[in-house]
């Protein structure tokens, strides 16, 4: 591990003027510690932000949830206020990593993990992301865990998170602070596809902060589902996961959501297909015809051609569970 200094602000203002060209912001440190530990990561500088006052839930005005950066997403997951509003999102965190995990990772750290590619990882090999124009080994490598939608011939991995899944399909927003002052992102535009710049995974500024994630108010609490497939029961990575919610009008559709994870660079959601559905009778075609309509141009490789089938039957299950509402309380 290379040296780096360390302090540890009061302040968001103080955190912002402190962090260097070079630094890195840390919280948990679930993901930036493994990256430090691996060579991946070589920042000279960590400014720790765990005594900034970002560790509130609150309601807000609008009849929705503010969830500061640095509340642990294991106090997420079992607030009050999530699972009766937005028990989508608690599945979700619930599914990913270990308890111990949970207990450590914040809620801004959690949407800016990188992927867990194997190259990436490895210093030893090519990667874009880690090296821009070294080159890709994922596409003639192991790429059984990679993306099939949204790809670039500069990079195929996928994004990991659990939680970033859930909050894409409630549309959430990102606030950050930065130099210039607070902006709020749009979820949908936080995450980045690779195209030809793969080291940029979002449209954060290197000198900004993520402050907090505010939740809209409508959260779909009857009709939800959080479905991740995975190789086995605990402490995997998806190779599809899919977080979907309904609002129904007796039998037919009056609004759906749906976001897939472990299928490209950012969690995948196509709001023109949500739309599709609304007036359509809460049935398998229905879900079918939106499954292939999603995953329209998906494209394998040689060993994660079978996702695609597996992301197909994996919308149909995850709608069909969400109608049935057999996840509400």
């Amino acid at each position: 591990m290379n040296r780096f200094s360390y302090s540890k602000p009061q302040q968001v203002s103080e955190a912002l003027q402190q962090l260097s060209d070079t630094g890195r912001f840390i919280a948990g440190g679930t993901n930036l510690l493994d990256l430090m530990k691996e060579n991946v990561a070589r920042p000279s500088q960590l400014v720790d932000i765990n005594a900034l006052p970002l560790n509130k839930i609150e309601t807000t005005q609008a009849g929705g949830l503010r969830i500061g950066a640095l509340v642990k997403n294991s106090t997420v997951a079992y607030h009050p206020d999530v699972e009766r509003v937005y028990p989508l999102l608690a599945h979700a965190i619930l599914a990913g990593a270990s308890a111990q995990l949970r207990n450590m990772a914040s809620t801004g750290g959690n949407l800016l993990q990188r992927t867990r590619c194997y190259y990436f990882y490895d210093v030893g090999t090519p990667c874009n992301k880690r090296e821009p124009g070294s080159g890709c080994g994922a596409l003639e490598g192991q790429n059984r865990i990679h993306a099939i939608l949204g790809h670039s011939e500069q990079c195929i991995a996928v994004h990991p998170s659990d939680m970033c899944v859930a909050l894409a399909a409630l549309e959430a927003t990102v606030h950050v602070s930065g130099p210039s002052g607070n902006r709020s992102i749009p979820f949908a535009d936080f995450h980045r596809l690779p195209g030809d710049t793969p080291h940029l995974d979002t449209n954060l500024a290197p000198d900004e902060i993520i402050t907090a994630v505010e939740l809209p108010p409508r959260g779909f609490a009857e009709n939800f589902a959080y479905l991740k497939l995975r190789d086995r029961a605990s402490y995997a990575f998806a190779l599809v996961s899919v977080a979907a919610g309904l609002e129904l009008n007796g039998t037919s559709i009056g609004a759906a959501r749906i976001a897939l994870g472990g299928v490209a660079h950012k969690p995948w959601r196509c709001p023109e297909v949500e739309a599709a559905l609304i007036g359509k009778p809460a049935t398998e075609e229905s879900y079918r015809m939106a499954a292939d309509a999603l995953l329209q141009g998906a494209v394998g490789f040689e060993h994660n051609r079978f996702k695609i089938e597996l992301a197909r039957r994996a919308i149909v299950r995850a709608l069909s569970e969400a109608a049935a509402g057999v996840n509400a309380q």
